[in-house]
C-alpha cells in the first residue's frame, strides 16, 4: 500500500468527503469531488486516483439511485432505494477515513468511467 504525505491525503480525504454535499444540493456529490479533483489532480499521483475514484462512484451511484427511484413507481424501488442510500453513506465514510490515512481506495460497485 502506497502512503502518501498529510497535504495530498488531506485533498485525498476531500475527494470523498465532498460528495456528501449530494444530499444537501442536487448533484452536489459530482460536483465536490470534480471541483476538487479538478484543482489538485497535477499536484498529486494521489489525489487524481482518488478523484477519479471518487467521481467514478458518485456517477455510478447516481444512475443507481436513478434506477431505483424509477422503480418506485412499482414499489420495488422503495427499499432498494433506501439500501442504496445507506450503502452510499457507508462507503463514502469509509472512503474518507481510508484517504485520511493516506490508502488509495477502491469503492466497490463502480462502473470505471475515468480509468486510473
Amino acid at each position: 500500500m502506497e502512503k502518501s504525505g498529510s497535504d495530498e491525503r488531506t485533498w485525498g480525504m476531500l475527494c470523498h468527503i465532498t460528495a456528501l454535499a449530494g444530499y444537501f444540493i442536487p448533484f452536489g456529490n459530482i460536483l465536490g469531488p470534480l471541483i476538487v479533483w479538478l484543482v489538485k489532480k497535477d499536484e498529486s499521483a494521489f489525489v487524481d486516483d482518488q478523484g477519479k475514484e471518487s467521481l467514478n462512484f458518485q456517477l455510478s451511484a447516481t444512475i443507481y439511485i436513478i434506477v431505483a427511484a424509477v422503480l418506485c413507481l412499482v414499489l420495488i424501488g422503495i427499499p432498494i432505494l433506501i439500501g442504496l442510500l445507506i450503502f452510499h453513506l457507508v462507503v463514502i465514510i469509509i472512503a474518507t477515513v481510508r484517504s485520511s490515512e493516506g490508502e488509495r481506495y477502491r469503492y466497490p460497485l463502480t462502473i470505471r468511467f475515468f480509468q486510473s
